[in-house]
């Protein structure tokens, strides 16, 4: 018994140092040289290169692209104007950079390293001494809280959410910078190492948030050429680029100059493609793709189609319906108008090949929903939104299926059974309700979309059926922007990306404050508590079981809520381009997507 007093004593003293030094090394953890989403960067500390490119690509050359509308601006951080994505792209940088390799993994860029707290309550990064503006001054810590601050405040309202979640920023040495946040968000010090850094001193006596074509200083490896206002603008490589030699960069931005040439639809830009006037051109018709590549530069070797694996999500795509009109408030009616589009003949029609049709926000990937009911975590964090959610979110949904003929008798069946049940009947062929008001909707169209017009022409032969006659309108590139903007359409076709790694900006495409909000993704008008709380697991989830629970339950609420009428997706990207220019054997996973084409794409001569 004596003996066991010093040998209690010893072993409380030691668990007590031991833990002490679990806490010393989680609260004092070691600056990072890249962060993930979840666990460990895959890429070393030195790593020499991303997976995906040539180390040795050539230098040179010219890559010209074709894009639809048109720019007034040339500054993309604001409400205000239409400005073109390159400078995004090919100008300013920001603190870290993505490997596409990984579902959500960054690598320092500005900063040579991040650190964060045990449960990234903070994060802090550390600035490259040689970070250089392309005017040749340093890249300042002043420079990073101004930009954070003045996009927080008067920037586009995509960056005012991520500003709301910081509580302070402060210059901790003199080239580092920390950020202390107010809420829990696992992602939060991702998207910061994502934001635009811009020059502070370029910006004194001028109004930030007002539309200008003054050119933008930034520090990427591109400057402004020349451009001509809803015409084209041309970026040329700086040669004096501090950022060449970086590991994130090697084998990257290899043509000496990019330019955007801007048509008024995307008819334009095919036809320009073919004649030899761009370099590029992403196809989204797989009917064109097989059967109208038989142009005089594809003959002659000029041309080649290149198919681009990926795996990412499919993201949805269709035609969605706006739930803030009275005519799309009940699920039935939205129900009945998917059953009455018939899929199966469409997607022959216009593909002449079946395509899969996207049964889930995320097909293509592990994180759409299973094909059962749902149970474990995914059925524990539903189970409180029992009374709000449509049973069809617990069961196992699925979209109604043709024999693939043009009649459709099944479906159409169905869809008459609903829209009686929500009290539409059929009156000398118009369908009406109660107090005698027609069924009646518009749907609107961007100009040069023509397989969205063969597929609305298909759809409104099966509605008539029906006794529904929607009016169809097609406006051009800058009418359905600002519609679109201010949610002013009944139903219209509707595409939304997403990645491998959901997180904020669900918020943006499905999240409540949408609903009346102007200028969101969510163009459906969910309004949603069971939403925004699966949003909210998926960027507090502290481990990746957790995180795809939270994402599968988000699934079901979007798809059993029956908010877009979906067609098919692409497992691979299609590009037609130029002969001479090529890429590397190894492809990223998330395939043809941000940071691969012009990134890693060079001239062989």
């Amino acid at each position: 018994m004596n003996n066991f007093k010093p040998k209690l004593a010893f072993w409380v003293v030691f668990i007590i140092s031991f833990l002490s030094l679990i806490s010393f090394k989680i609260v004092f953890a070691e600056p990072s040289h890249g962060i993930a989403m979840y666990g460990d960067p895959q890429l070393p500390h030195d790593f020499v290169s991303v997976p995906y490119v040539n180390k040795n690509a050539s230098f040179g050359g010219k890559i010209i692209f074709g894009e639809k509308g048109g720019f007034d601006s040339l500054n993309p951080y604001i409400r205000k104007g239409r400005a073109p994505w390159g400078v995004r792209t090919h100008v300013v940088e920001s603190l870290m950079a993505r490997n596409w390799d990984e579902p959500f993994s960054l690598y320092g860029l500005l900063a040579e390293t991040i650190e964060t707290g045990p449960n990234r309550e903070w994060v802090e990064f550390k600035l490259r001494d040689e970070a250089r503006f392309s005017d040749g001054s340093p890249v300042t810590v002043e420079d990073v809280i101004w930009s954070f601050s003045t996009l927080g405040t008067l920037g586009h309202p995509r960056y005012i959410n991520s500003w709301r979640k910081i509580k302070s920023i402060k210059k901790t040495g003199p080239s580092t910078v920390k950020f202390e946040f107010n809420i829990v968000d696992l992602e939060l010090p991702l998207i910061l190492g994502l934001r635009p850094i811009l020059k502070k001193s370029q910006w004194e006596n001028k109004s930030f948030d007002e539309s200008s074509l003054d050119i933008i200083i930034g520090s990427g490896p591109y400057k402004i050429k020349n451009f001509e206002p809803n015409r084209f603008i041309v970026f040329e490589r700086d040669l004096n680029y501090w950022g060449n030699n970086l590991p994130i960069n090697v084998g990257k931005n290899n043509f000496k100059e990019i330019k955007y040439e801007y048509f008024a639809d995307g008819s334009g830009v095919f036809e320009a493609f073919k004649a030899g006037e761009l370099s590029v051109f992403r196809e989204g018709s797989i009917s064109r793709w097989n059967n109208s590549y038989n142009f005089s530069r594809m003959r002659s070797g000029d041309i080649v189609q290149t198919e681009i694996p990926h795996q990412r999500p499919s993201g949805i795509k269709g035609f969605v319906m706006n739930t803030r009109r009275d005519i799309f408030k009940d699920w039935r009616v939205r129900d009945a108008l998917i059953h009455a589009f018939n899929f199966e003949f469409i997607n022959k029609t216009v593909n002449n090949i079946e395509q899969p049709r996207i049964t889930s926000y995320f097909s293509n990937s592990k994180l759409g929903k299973l094909n059962a009911e749902a149970t474990g975590k995914v059925l524990e964090y539903l189970k409180p939104f029992k009374k709000d959610l449509l049973p069809d979110v617990y069961l196992n949904y699925q979209l109604p299926k043709s024999n693939g003929d043009s009649r459709n008798r099944k479906n159409i069946r169905k869809a008459r059974a609903r829209l009686q049940e929500a009290g539409w009947e059929l009156n000398n062929g118009v369908l009406k309700n109660s107090l005698g008001e027609t069924f009646k909707f518009n749907i609107l169209l961007e100009s040069g979309s023509n397989s969205n017009e063969t597929i609305i022409n298909i759809f409104t032969d099966s509605l008539k059926i029906l006794g529904i006659k929607p009016t169809i309108s097609v406006v051009d590139n800058a009418q359905y922007k600002a519609r679109v903007r201010l949610y002013d359409f009944d139903m219209t076709n509707y595409s939304r990306y997403l990645s491998l790694s959901p997180g904020n900006e669900q918020r943006l495409y499905w999240g409540s404050s949408g609903f009346k909000e102007p200028g969101t993704r969510n163009y459906m008008g969910i309004n949603s508590k069971a939403a925004d709380r699966m949003i909210d697991n998926i960027v507090s989830s502290k481990d990746h079981e957790d995180f795809i629970a939270s994402v599968r339950a988000l699934d079901r609420i979007l798809m059993a809520g029956r908010y877009v009428i979906p067609i098919w997706y692409n497992p691979m990207s299609r590009l037609a381009h130029d002969a001479n220019i090529t890429f590397p054997d190894k492809l990223p996973i998330y395939g043809d997507w941000i940071g691969f084409l012009p990134e890693v794409w060079w001239a062989r001569n």
